[in-house]
C-alpha cells in the first residue's frame, strides 16, 4: 500500500521535513533513489541529458561501492548527489543507534547535506539525533511518488501517476533500480516531454 501524493497528516506530523519547494516557480524537482545500479543509472542520466534535465540521486552507499564509476558519472553531469544510508535501512524498523551509522557510513562517500529516509520512514528520534550531528543536513521526502517500483503496475499508469499530480515545485520520486526499469523506461522520457512542453524546468536540489 502507498499513496501517490503525500497526505496532508504526513506533513503536519514531520513539518520541519523539505516535502516540496516554491510553488511559485515552474521547476519540478525528479529525484531517483536506490542506485546507483549499472544501465538502469546509466539510463536515467542519457534520458536528463536529452531533455537539459538536473535531478538528484539519493544513493545507497552499498550500491556507490560496487559502481563507484557510475556515481562518479552522476557527479559529472551536474546532479545534486544525495545519502539514502549505506544499506537502505528502514528508521521504523532500525535502532537510532544503528541507524546514525548506517547514514554516516554513506556519508563519508557522499559527503552531501541531502538525505532522504529508505521507505519515507524514520522516526522523530533519529531526525533530532541526525540533526545533532550534523546540523546542516536537510532531509527530503516528496510530494509524488511515480510508483515504478511496483512490478504490478502499468508503465502507462505510472506515466500518468506524475502528470496528475506534478505541478510547481513538485519533487518527484522515481527509482534507478532494477526493479523499477520497465516503468522507469517508459515514464521518465514522457514526463521530460510533456513537462518541457509546458515551460517547466527541471533542476537538482
Amino acid at each position: 500500500m502507498y499513496l501517490i501524493k503525500s497526505p496532508l497528516l504526513l506533513k503536519w506530523y514531520y513539518p520541519s521535513l523539505t516535502w516540496h519547494k516554491n510553488r511559485s516557480d515552474k521547476v519540478i524537482y525528479l529525484t531517483f533513489d536506490d542506485g546507483p545500479i549499472p544501465d538502469v543509472t546509466d539510463f536515467a542520466l542519457k534520458t536528463l541529458k536529452a531533455f537539459d534535465a538536473k535531478a538528484t540521486f539519493f544513493c545507497i552507499g552499498d550500491n556507490i561501492y560496487k559502481h563507484p564509476e557510475i556515481f562518479e558519472n552522476i557527479k559529472n553531469e551536474g546532479h545534486s548527489i544525495g545519502n539514502h544510508t549505506f544499506n537502505h535501512l528502514k528508521g521504523w524498523a532500525t535502532p537510532d543507534e544503528i541507524y546514525l551509522k548506517n547514514f554516516q557510513k554513506c556519508q563519508e562517500l557522499t559527503k552531501t547535506h541531502l538525505f532522504r529516509p529508505p521507505y519515507g520512514r524514520i522516526k522523530k528520534s533519529q531526525i533530532a539525533k541526525l540533526r545533532s550531528a550534523h546540523p546542516d543536513t536537510q532531509i527530503i521526502m516528496w510530494d509524488v511518488l511515480s510508483g515504478d517500483f511496483d512490478i504490478s503496475l502499468d508503465p502507462q499508469k505510472c506515466f500518468k501517476n506524475v502528470i496528475k499530480h506534478t505541478g510547481n515545485g513538485s519533487i518527484v520520486v522515481f527509482h534507478d533500480s532494477i526493479k523499477a526499469y520497465d516503468r522507469l523506461k517508459y515514464a521518465l522520457p514522457k514526463v521530460l516531454q510533456h513537462f518541457t512542453q509546458q515551460g517547466y524546468h527541471f533542476d537538482s536540489l
